[in-house]
């Protein structure tokens, strides 16, 4: 029997490696293009210090819900309360820190038990 891989659920496992930088990056990027409407094109131009919160209408308090699902769910991480502050979303460099720092400290502990 053939196990087509990407029909298959992905499990995390507690030895996995945590996603590479870049890896995290285009997470990232894809997460603000589809939670805030925003084109590829604009976000590919994103550097540490392009401004997020405040500085783009589309993310606002509502929206910033939203992007933490998605980023949960993308990016299997557990965002809790005490991890939210105003410097992760100052700038696209702040949240980017955070998401890679998530997906080291932070996964969301799924069990992986066989």
């Amino acid at each position: 029997m053939t196990i087509d891989p990407a029909k298959e659920p992905v499990v995390a496992r507690e030895d996995a490696l945590a996603p590479s930088r870049s890896a995290v990056d285009a997470l990232l990027r894809g997460i603000l293009c589809d939670v805030l409407a925003l084109d590829a094109e604009l976000v590919d131009t994103f550097h540490g210090e392009t401004g997020l919160f405040g500085h783009l209408p589309e993310l606002d308090s509502m929206a910033v819900a939203t992007l933490f699902t998605e980023m949960e769910d993308r990016l299997d991480i557990l965002i809790e309360d005490d991890d939210v502050d105003g410097e992760m979303l100052e700038s696209y460099g702040g949240l980017l820190a955070f998401a890679e720092a998530k997906t080291i400290t932070g996964r969301s502990g799924a069990d992986t038990s066989l």
